[in-house]
């Protein structure tokens, strides 16, 4: 279907429940832009989804969930750019990086942790502690009660999607 045909649908959803969504939002984001940006975003995933939302019995259960993976990724994303400039702010001045290459550098963060993520929690796990703590594999076996040969997968899954990040550009 086109987007066109969702759209009366979700006008309809986002002017019975777009106060509540982003309130909701509020709560768990705890500020006002973050739950906006949050709130519109999840129209514009049901937008461009092109298929209205049949007859939803609870449509706010359907948008919170929405808005929980949503707000999730923001939170993650957060948590990374705070972790970024911080590590920044102590490098050494001559060592700053232009904003351009801060960008570059930002977006690249971005995509690994987004390939990172489509890994189970433990091979991504193992491949952190490898690559940020420099953890060499019988270690990362040990902290996390599996076998090196198991933390090997990990690592080549971990690899493989980097890998394939990179291919896509």
């Amino acid at each position: 279907m086109s987007t066109t045909s969702a759209c009366p649908a979700v006008q309809v959803l986002y002017a019975d429940h777009q106060g509540w969504l982003k309130a909701w939002l509020l709560r768990r984001l705890g500020n006002e832009f973050d739950a906006a940006d949050v709130a519109h975003d999840v129209f514009v995933r049901l937008l461009r989804r092109g298929e209205p939302p049949q007859a939803l019995r609870e449509p706010r259960a359907y948008l919170a969930t929405i808005a929980n993976g949503l707000a999730v990724s923001h939170i993650r994303r957060r948590a990374l750019e705070q972790a970024y400039l911080e590590a920044l702010a102590h490098q050494p001045p001559p060592q700053a990086i232009s904003p351009e290459r801060q960008a570059i550098v930002w977006q690249t963060l971005i995509e690994v942790d987004t390939a990172l993520a489509t890994l189970p929690p433990r091979a991504r796990q193992a491949f952190l502690m490898a690559q940020l703590d420099g953890l060499k594999q019988r270690d990362i076996a040990a902290a996390l009660g599996l076998s090196v040969p198991t933390i090997k997968k990990y690592m080549q899954k971990a690899w493989l999607a980097c890998l394939c990040l990179m291919a896509d550009d």
